[in-house]
């Protein structure tokens, strides 16, 4: 009998409410290792608070969350329980997250953002950490500026450090929040141009974003969010070529000029 491969990343009937605003409305989503899921839809759709929610920045009210088969948080009488503090720190280690507004730190050099959580939260030895750390800072084409500070570098510097950052630490799964919101229309393309290379290389990645025409050709599987539920789910065409008539009508708005 053939082994089941365990998910990467597994949320099960997520359910998320601010006061009475309902904003994730029974959310499943299951990601393999190597998959690229990018989520689309429209602002206040929950994107964004399913993301949090998968990386611990906020609580689920129900639902289970698991990382390579370890559980963050399970169902117990109606309500989430989550692990103990030491088991959920272990599950944060499995995954990166790259927000829209880069977090560097303002006080530390470029190559000091990198290698500080290496060193002090897992304790790797300094020269294999700055070794690593150069490294990555050389395939984000930015080997010169480990010495400069982030008020010195552009937008699109900041989030290629910042993804550099993430991936120092070793994650098995990346997570993307609307990464190249924040940045001018020149500099989003050496950010994307970043993740698509991450994506060829068979970085598990899940990413919300607004670049359509980029999310179908990085994308293995695209999820359309709308008022906290997944309306649509499928390969790339699929969803592009979905008839269904919210999917269309926001399709069709990001392409009026």
């Amino acid at each position: 009998m053939e082994m089941q491969e365990v998910p990467y990343l597994e949320m099960n009937h997520v359910r998320k409410s601010f006061g009475s605003l309902e904003v994730l409305r029974d959310i499943s989503l299951t990601v393999q290792q190597g998959e690229v899921v990018s989520i689309i839809g429209p602002s206040g759709s929950g994107k964004s608070t399913l993301l949090r929610c998968a990386t611990l920045l906020e609580t689920m009210d129900e639902g289970t969350l698991s990382y390579l088969g370890k559980s963050a948080a399970i169902m117990e009488n109606g309500c989430t329980v989550y692990a103990k503090p030491a088991e959920l720190d272990e599950i944060k280690r499995s995954f990166g997250l790259v927000f829209q507004s880069f977090h560097l730190f303002p006080h530390y050099s470029v190559l000091k953002n990198l290698i500080d959580a290496p060193i002090h939260v897992q304790k790797r030895p300094k020269e294999e950490a700055v070794a690593e750390a150069m490294a990555l800072l050389e395939q984000m084409g930015l080997a010169d500026k480990a010495d400069a500070y982030p008020h010195q570098l552009s937008g699109g510097q900041q989030q290629r450090v910042a993804i550099a950052r993430a991936l120092a630490l070793k994650p098995e799964v990346l997570f993307f929040d609307e990464p190249t919101s924040a940045l001018d229309p020149e500099l989003t393309g050496e950010v994307l141009k970043v993740i698509k290379e991450l994506a060829e290389a068979h970085m598990t990645m899940i990413i919300v974003t607004h670049e359509m025409e980029f999310a179908r050709k990085v994308s293995d599987r695209i999820l359309f969010m709308d008022k906290g539920y997944v309306v649509v789910e499928g390969t790339p065409e699929t969803v592009f070529r979905s008839q269904n008539g919210r999917i269309q009508e926001f399709l069709g708005k990001l392409q009026q000029p």
